[in-house]
């Protein structure tokens, strides 16, 4: 037996790193490569085509379902999770997990699932932690995990997050691991005893290729938290994995803790900037009935409307203030 599935997650810096590493991967590479990059919903979906002319192996993007071959790399589609099932590799547009679909997760569960000791799970640069829940799975079923070192990373952020939750074997620069990638897969290795896929593993499979998650068993996963799905506004069960917390919505919304602050963050930023356009929209509209009043020679009422205008446009300002600092900014003054 050897180990020939190879799942690679990566975000921002992740394009240069991709092109770097299959690049350097020799035509007879003895696996398959299952890659996802996360991307806009809207990209263009080249990715397949890039990693194509970067070396000599074949890439594939994944629409629909294509059949696993040695040597080839598929990559996830634009709005698309990449999933592994026995022999091929599938779309799908199950829920978003960790605010991406293509996410890094998904593959990684999927994968170790599916081929288990035979399956290497890489996390390259990226920022949040999407793929450490899914490495961690990787490691639980018998695969091995190699993290790129976040030090020689553009965006540290996924590694390291792999690195303190995963008993990762193997970290190490992007330049060393092609050569290690290649020396995995023609190790032989012996025959493990049968890994038992955890049930709570199968149930998030489930969801990521597209069964409804109240069917799959979505409600045994955690217990009700206090929270709400940026997403859905379903309430977020708590799933404890290892020293982790994670969340997952009953519609099958997925969220890491750090995935869920960045999100409870944007959504409070939309809410700032829609707070500062409805003020200045009454700014204006108070403006325009002071006009109104003076064309009428009713000076008392277009000054009363005047002052108006100015309170909304002092606290927009204020507004627009707070959410140009941003968080981190807002936190300082606060101390």
């Amino acid at each position: 037996m050897r180990r020939d599935l190879v799942v690679i997650g990566t975000s921002a810096g992740g394009v240069d790193a991709l092109r770097f590493l299959v690049g350097h991967l020799p035509a007879d590479f003895p696996a398959a490569v299952g890659i996802v990059l996360h991307t806009a919903p809207d990209s263009p979906g080249i990715l397949d085509t890039i990693l194509g002319r970067a070396g000599p192996l074949r890439a594939v993007a994944v629409f629909r379902a294509e059949r696993i071959e040695m040597g080839t790399l598929y990559v996830a589609a634009p709005d698309h999770h990449l999933v592994v099932e026995p022999s091929r590799m599938r779309a799908t547009r199950g829920p978003r997990e960790n605010r991406f679909r293509p996410a890094v997760d998904p593959l990684f569960r999927s994968a170790a699932q599916t081929y288990g000791p035979r399956v290497i799970g890489v996390v390259l640069t990226g920022g949040l932690d999407d793929g450490t829940a899914g490495l961690w799975a990787v490691k639980q079923l018998g695969g091995i995990a190699v993290v790129q070192d976040p030090k020689d990373a553009l965006a540290p952020s996924m590694p390291q997050s792999a690195l303190d939750h995963v008993r990762v074997d193997h970290c190490l620069p992007l330049a060393e691991i092609p050569r290690l990638l290649v020396k995995l897969t023609r190790e032989d290795i012996a025959e493990q005893g049968g890994y038992v896929v955890p049930q709570r593993l199968e149930i998030e499979v489930k969801i990521a290729k597209e069964q409804k998650p109240l069917e799959a068993g979505v409600l045994t996963l955690g217990e009700p938290s206090s929270y709400a799905c940026p997403e859905c506004h379903g309430v977020l069960l708590k799933l404890k994995e290892g020293g982790r917390v994670r969340f997952r919505c009953h519609t099958g919304h997925a969220y890491s803790t750090e995935a869920l602050v960045a999100e409870f963050d944007s959504a409070i930023e939309t809410s700032l900037w829609n707070s500062v356009r409805a003020l200045q929209e009454k700014a204006i509209f108070m403006r325009h009935l002071a006009d109104h009043e003076r064309g009428n020679s009713n000076e008392d009422a277009a000054n009363s409307h005047a002052g108006s205008a100015n309170e909304a446009e002092r606290r927009a300002e204020i507004v627009r203030r707070a959410t140009l600092d941003g968080p981190e900014d807002a936190a300082k003054d606060a101390a």
